[in-house]
């Protein structure tokens, strides 16, 4: 089935992800909000290490056949997050959220790991979505993951 997506996709993507990230974080423990906050997007208190994480949610839609392309992490974005962060008393995280054609994949990480894994190159980080990368984010207990495979079962036409 082919998607046509709304004029304002990209909002409601970006609004979808933040609170698929505070939902599973809250239905694990964390005592979490959700922020309004230039640089991050959720608060949380790690329920295991007692860290408080400062997650700046990056939220992307992909069309069947583009489920490999990477997100875009601008320089500016990781500056504000680590501003805001020190601001908070955060530690800095990022949660990367990728709608498939029938997969959503959610990577949570710190910016330390994000940055060794992807060093910024001069204005961005790209986070690769391909398959031998996908497989290293799996092999890297460092890289929180979760998914749903999904279909749509009947619709408009």
């Amino acid at each position: 089935m082919e998607i046509s997506k709304s004029s304002r996709h990209s909002k409601i993507t970006g609004d979808f992800g933040e609170h698929l990230v505070l939902y599973w974080l809250s239905k694990h423990g964390f005592e979490c909000a959700n922020v309004d906050h230039t640089g991050i997007d959720i608060i949380a208190k790690n329920p295991v290490t007692k860290e408080l994480m400062g997650i700046s949610v990056k939220s992307r839609s992909r069309n069947k056949g583009t489920e490999d392309t990477g997100v875009n992490i601008p320089r500016d974005n990781i500056e504000k997050s680590k501003i805001a962060c020190e601001a908070f008393g955060c530690v800095p995280y990022f949660a990367v959220v990728v709608d498939g054609a029938s997969k959503i994949m959610v990577f949570i990480l710190s910016l330390k790991e994000l940055q060794k894994i992807h060093p910024p190159a001069k204005r961005i980080s790209s986070w690769t979505m391909g398959k031998k990368k996908i497989d290293e984010y799996y092999a890297n207990p460092d890289i929180k993951i979760f998914e749903f495979d999904y279909k749509t079962s009947r619709w408009w036409e």
